[in-house]
């Protein structure tokens, strides 16, 4: 598999607190939305975003947050490739993972 993120996927992903790593898909998500009207942006943005969720699941010490981290992407693949049966949209995504980021930033 090719990664587009080389260094996280290499073992870096897997330093990061859980906030640090929903704060980076949250960066994704919002690259997504901003580049609603240039589709190879918004593809490349999709796949990164897909890549740092997969890698939190892989995530040994993520056992306690799974079902969190899990939920997360069945609602992002339903926005982008389902029928959004959960009738929920990227902004409101993107809201979601805003105070993960608030969160790491105060934090820091």
């Amino acid at each position: 598999m090719h990664f587009q993120h080389t260094s996280l996927s290499q073992g870096r992903w897997f330093e990061f607190s859980f906030m640090e790593q929903l704060a980076n898909i949250g960066s994704e998500i919002n690259r997504i939305i901003k580049a609603k009207n240039d589709q190879t942006k918004f593809d490349s943005a999709v796949l990164r975003a897909l890549e740092l969720i997969d890698l939190t699941i892989q995530d040994k010490k993520r056992k306690n947050n799974i079902k969190e981290i899990l939920r997360v992407r069945e609602v992002f693949c339903d926005i982008i490739f389902g029928e959004n049966q959960y009738n929920t949209s990227l902004d409101d995504l993107n809201k979601y993972f805003f105070y993960f980021a608030l969160l790491h930033q105060l934090q820091k």
